[in-house]
């Protein structure tokens, strides 16, 4: 069972905290994380490059010429592909690029990228992080000069005030713990959670959750 210390916002261990084994202590399926993170990133893609074919631009009622007699390959309409305003023939249509990922092969993934950071020790408990304001700068300050932290992901409970302050901030990025995901994991450099986010998230992704 892993245990982490839980230090405050000026970087001072304040206790311990045991993590689950089944949560952060998991063998590491990389072919599984590298798929649910494709997933992800495809999912992402808009896909509404659209095209229109002959049947969908407008006009082309008529023949360009008649059937027989000029010489030329019979046409049937001036929106063929062959005319200019013509359709496009192939182009890109309108399209999803959602790739099917089951509950389950997120939640392996999820625990798979949380044991590689809890085994790279780039997780930092903290007891609670705790704003009286909205003040960016001064949040800046905490994670640069105290916490001494570059290309972080924080993960808290609602916490509105950590959330306005970060935002702004290069390199930093605040989540609540539902939205939890395997590409920000593996994409900062750090995971930085308070207690009762740990606590979350471990009643979210235990193997019976």
């Amino acid at each position: 069972m892993p245990t982490l210390d839980v230090i405050n916002l000026d970087k001072k261990k304040v206790g311990t905290i045991n993590l689950s084994d089944a949560v952060f202590a998991v063998e590491i399926n990389i072919p599984l994380v590298h798929q649910v993170i494709k997933a992800q990133l495809a999912g992402r893609r808009q896909g509404n490059a659209h095209t229109k074919t002959k049947g969908e631009v407008r006009g082309g009622g008529r023949k360009p010429f008649k059937q027989k007699g000029t010489g030329n390959a019979r046409q049937g309409s001036t929106r063929s592909p062959l005319h200019p305003g013509g359709g496009q023939s192939f182009g890109p249509r309108t399209r999803s690029y959602e790739q099917a990922t089951p509950k389950e092969m997120m939640r392996g993934a999820l625990r798979s990228a949380l044991s590689d950071r809890v085994k790279a020790e780039r997780i930092l408990v903290m007891d609670e992080i705790n704003l009286t304001s909205v003040k960016t700068k001064i949040f800046a300050d905490i994670m640069k000069n105290k916490l001494q932290l570059d290309k972080v992901l924080i993960v808290d409970d609602q916490n509105k005030n950590l959330e306005l302050s970060g935002r702004n901030i290069p390199k930093v990025k605040v989540l609540r713990t539902e939205g939890i995901n395997v590409y920000d994991i593996i994409r900062y450099e750090w995971v930085v959670m308070t207690k009762r986010a740990v606590q979350a998230i471990e009643t979210r992704l235990a193997p019976n959750g």
